[in-house]
């Protein structure tokens, strides 16, 4: 049973229904889900007891999912992550970054936070390109090898980097990096709402902002979440 005390991290992880409601009130429960559900919701001036209301009824209709990742292979999940929310983010970015250069010429002198967004989204987009590669030719290929050697009671992997720990840091200080540069998109965009009257375009570019960030923290929560802890709880295992 969830309380106010409970960190936002573990409800999502006990409760995955709950990730829906998170996402309505824009609580961010993969970088930020260290916090307590109060100081999350004081942060965003919530009713903690109206989002605990809307998580308990949410559960009541929540169907399963089709894949439970806390117990899938790493392998799998690794795989899952690359091709859902890799691949998102490949695909998603030049269209980003588009739509802003479009909104920015055409409405950039009336309202100048759009040059802030554009050039946090280029920052943040060059960054989350760079992360992804080093997890799938490095990362995540060492957790798929880690498991199979796990599961044949074979050696441990060797890798460059020492323990597994030192390069999951290294991820999570992105994601860290990427969810902060969201959030401060969040609040320049006034929680991704368009003025009144606003273009299709400048409108779709709101609206491809919120379907980014919402896609990202689905990522980052099932790799700070799920994926890194237990890679790490299995290196532990072989030593």
């Amino acid at each position: 049973m969830s309380t106010p005390e409970t960190t936002v991290r573990d409800i999502a992880l006990e409760q995955p229904a709950a990730i829906r409601i998170f996402e309505k009130f824009g609580i961010d429960y993969c970088c930020g889900g260290r916090k307590a559900l109060a100081e999350a919701c004081e942060e965003r001036s919530l009713n903690v007891d109206a989002v605990l209301a809307a998580i308990a009824d949410a559960e009541e209709v929540h169907q399963p999912a089709s894949r439970d990742w806390a117990t899938a292979t790493l392998e799998d999940l690794c795989r899952h992550i690359v091709d859902k929310h890799h691949a998102f983010i490949r695909a998603e970015l030049p269209r980003l970054l588009q739509l802003a250069q479009k909104v920015v010429s055409r409405h950039g002198e009336s309202h100048p936070e759009l040059g802030q967004i554009q050039c946090l989204v280029e920052s943040t987009g060059e960054e989350l390109l760079q992360h992804l590669n080093k997890e799938e030719v490095v990362l995540f290929p060492y957790i798929a090898n880690l498991e199979r050697n796990v599961a044949n009671c074979g050696p441990q992997p060797l890798g460059c980097f020492g323990s597994v720990r030192n390069p999951i840091c290294m991820m999570i200080a992105e994601h860290d990096a990427a969810g902060e540069a969201f959030s401060e998109i969040r609040k320049l965009s006034q929680d991704f709402t368009p003025p009144e009257g606003a273009c299709p375009t400048y409108c779709g570019f709101y609206a491809a902002l919120a379907d980014f960030e919402r896609d990202l923290h689905r990522h980052v929560h099932l790799e700070n979440n799920v994926l890194f802890p237990r890679a790490i709880e299995m290196e532990e295992s072989c030593g």
